[in-house]
């Protein structure tokens, strides 16, 4: 008897075609290919890695950019998913911001600008900074803002820029870089006209930042699955990495804070005067390396007139030492110091873009020790006059002992009762040998051995 034909063994069940082997084959052949190509295919997403912290605490200098540039360099060469700006500044350099800004722009590297640690500030030229960033944040407690334009006035105030061409300037570019970012124009152009000031919350609010965050760790987990610059970045668990800026830019961001620069100036200076006036001791040298520290902080950047005016001072400090003007030289050199190195260190706007509160504690900081050399110019120029005008004391010291402070040979200096005199002797006397005092030429001692 034959099989029937609707045995199971010759039926084509419905929905289940008869295996066949070239399918197989040619799934295989599919799955290879599209496997030899998923390299080749754009990828959506960032290949994990650290995140790159370079903190940008105190003023914003010629040193910062060159800080900056290092750090991009590194986290591009370093395969850093993101480069974090933290952010603890009263401002800086119109133009070194201006630095920063481009190489945020121009790098592929996302930047992410945050106000750290908590309580810090990032006022004037930090908030343009923050502005242009590609991420915005702030830690709890931190503040923004004061990006008003000022400039001292010769009496120490502080008074808005009113040049609206200046101002304009300034508010036309937070405007675009807000505005670039998606972020609150009207605060930004608040911050400049009318020195707005934001908590991190309020920022947050008013579409300023984008995140609130208390450590870099927090806001790296916070971040993780933006796109940033066609970078999706995976940072829920990304190591936050310092950057350790090298010696020569460590050594460079010291000497650009603008308060040390301007007393590294003034104690050259002075150390000049004092070293010219007592040859012998070394304060040339001191002078010397102190005058040119100042101005490698300064980047360089010598106003001539204000140069004169310290060269001025220091000429007439020199010669009060060798006249008899009774302290007008010296208070004329002195006020010519004072007022060269105000205006030697950037303290105004657009070279120091900073809130007034800030620019007047670096001239203070500034004159304070100009007014100390003064007090101390008029203390001896009082003990001078007071030398000069006293009865003559010839008979007095004739017949007193005195020791000679170095080797007399001919000439030399004796300590005669606590004071340094010019010395003539009739013999060679060694160093630390008693003589006595037989006359006196002048201001000069005639003395011999004792």
């Amino acid at each position: 008897m034959e099989k029937s034909r609707s045995d199971s063994k010759y039926v084509r069940r419905a929905g289940r075609p008869f295996p066949h082997r070239w399918q197989r084959v040619a799934s295989l052949f599919l799955l290879s290919f599209l496997l030899l190509l998923l390299p080749a295919l754009p990828i959506a997403f960032a290949v994990p890695g650290p995140v790159l912290a370079v903190e940008l605490q105190g003023p914003i200098t010629p040193a910062s950019d060159d800080i900056v540039a290092a750090a991009l360099q590194e986290a591009k060469t370093g395969s850093f998913q993101a480069v974090m700006l933290l952010l603890d500044t009263p401002g800086g350099g119109l133009t070194e911001s201006y630095e920063i800004i481009r190489q945020m722009e121009e790098t592929e590297i996302p930047v992410i600008a945050y106000v750290y640690p908590a309580g810090a500030a990032a006022w004037s030229a930090g908030t343009l900074i923050l502005m242009s960033s590609d991420v915005a944040a702030m830690a709890p407690h931190c503040i923004i803002g004061s990006a008003q334009p000022v400039q001292l006035s010769p009496l120490g105030e502080t008074e808005p820029i009113n040049d609206s061409k200046t101002t304009n300037a300034i508010v036309a570019l937070i405007e675009e870089k807000a505005r670039a970012h998606g972020r609150n124009t009207t605060a930004a152009k608040e911050f400049v006209v009318s020195n707005l000031n934001l908590n991190a919350d309020e920022a947050k609010n008013y579409g300023v930042i984008e995140y609130i965050a208390p450590s870099p760790e927090s806001l790296a987990s916070q971040i993780n699955g933006i796109r940033v610059k066609n970078t999706t970045l995976l940072t829920v668990a990304a190591a936050v990495q310092y950057f350790q800026p090298p010696i020569n830019l460590q050594l460079l961001r010291l000497l650009s804070d603008p308060t040390l620069a301007g007393l590294l100036v003034l104690v050259g200076l002075y150390a000049l005067v004092f070293g010219l006036s007592s040859p012998g001791i070394g304060s040339e040298a001191l002078g010397v390396v102190a005058l040119a520290l100042g101005l490698i902080g300064q980047g360089n950047n010598v106003d001539l007139g204000a140069v004169f005016l310290l060269l001025v001072g220091l000429g007439l400090i020199l010669a009060e030492l060798h006249s008899h003007s009774f302290g007008f030289l010296a208070v004329a050199g002195l006020i010519c110091v004072i007022v060269g190195s105000i205006l030697f260190v950037p303290t105004t706007f657009p070279q120091w873009y900073v809130p007034g509160s800030y620019q007047r504690s670096m001239a203070l900081a500034i004159i304070l020790p100009s007014l100390i050399l003064g007090a101390f110019l008029a203390f001896a120029i009082y003990k001078i006059a007071r030398a000069r005008f006293a009865p003559p004391v010839l008979g007095h010291i004739v017949g007193e002992v005195a020791v000679a402070i170095d080797r007399l040979d001919n000439e030399g200096y004796v300590l005669f009762q606590g004071e340094y005199w010019q010395a003539k002797a009739e013999y060679t006397v060694e160093k630390g040998k008693m003589v006595v005092i037989t006359g006196k030429d002048g201001s000069c001692l005639r003395v011999k051995p004792l």
